[in-house]
């Protein structure tokens, strides 16, 4: 079952700000990124279920985390009915990330009492999703218009609406920024956020010095908001 209630699932997100958005399908690989990621200073990590026995990989990954890595949430995304999400709230899933909004997913999280974060575009989706239950909307895809404005746009007669948008954000302080200037919660960065070696491999110890370089900035951020 899960470890974090939706409310402390969410202050993690918005302490944080950073979500990555992470699939592979070897485990030990998975856990050298996750590691890395949690010293960064990550606190909550969707892994998608993009991939044949992605289910299986989630399920040693929840054992692992509640381990090793005490403060992390741990959610699966890409889902997309209720019964999927279902197994893996039964695999201990702290939270549920879809890239489409679906009521149904909606009502077997808040029976099991999980965080959920639907994809939505449009105002109506968001209001639907928040009847639903959904502390947090996914922006999705957030590269596909213009997410900034609209995120404005919603915040104006909505002011209690919590975004996450997700989909061509850039591992940059100025892209964080700009986002964080426009009112999101947290982001989610996908690919994006991890550095490779010329062979393809993870390279650790850079990925670490970005990530960690993001976190200075975010909370200096957040520190400069709560002064003003």
């Amino acid at each position: 079952m899960a470890k974090f209630s939706r409310i402390e699932v969410v202050s993690k997100m918005k302490a944080t700000v950073i979500v990555p958005v992470f699939y592979n399908n070897d485990l030990e690989e998975t856990l050298l990124v996750l590691s890395t990621l949690y010293k960064a200073g990550v606190r909550v990590f969707e892994f998608t279920n993009r991939g044949e026995q992605a289910d299986q990989i989630f399920t040693q990954l929840v054992k692992t985390v509640r381990k090793e890595f005490p403060e992390l949430a741990i959610g699966i995304g890409s889902i997309v009915d209720e019964v999927t999400a279902g197994i893996f709230i039964q695999h201990g899933a702290d939270f549920i990330v879809s890239p489409l909004f679906n009521a149904s997913i909606g009502k077997i999280c808040n029976r099991r009492k999980i965080a959920w974060f639907p994809g939505c575009s449009t105002v109506s989706e968001i209001s639907n999703a928040h009847e639903c239950g959904a502390e947090v909307v996914k922006i999705f895809p957030a590269n596909s218009f213009d997410a900034k404005n609209f995120i404005k746009g919603v915040k104006a007669p909505m002011p209690w609406t919590d975004v996450m948008p997700t989909g061509g954000i850039s591992p940059s302080v100025e892209d964080i920024k700009s986002w964080l200037d426009v009112g999101v919660s947290c982001v989610g960065i996908g690919d994006k956020l991890m550095i490779k070696d010329t062979d393809n491999t993870f390279d650790l110890d850079a990925t670490y010095n970005r990530v960690r370089s993001l976190m200075d900035f975010i909370e200096e951020y957040q520190e400069t908001c709560i002064t003003v």
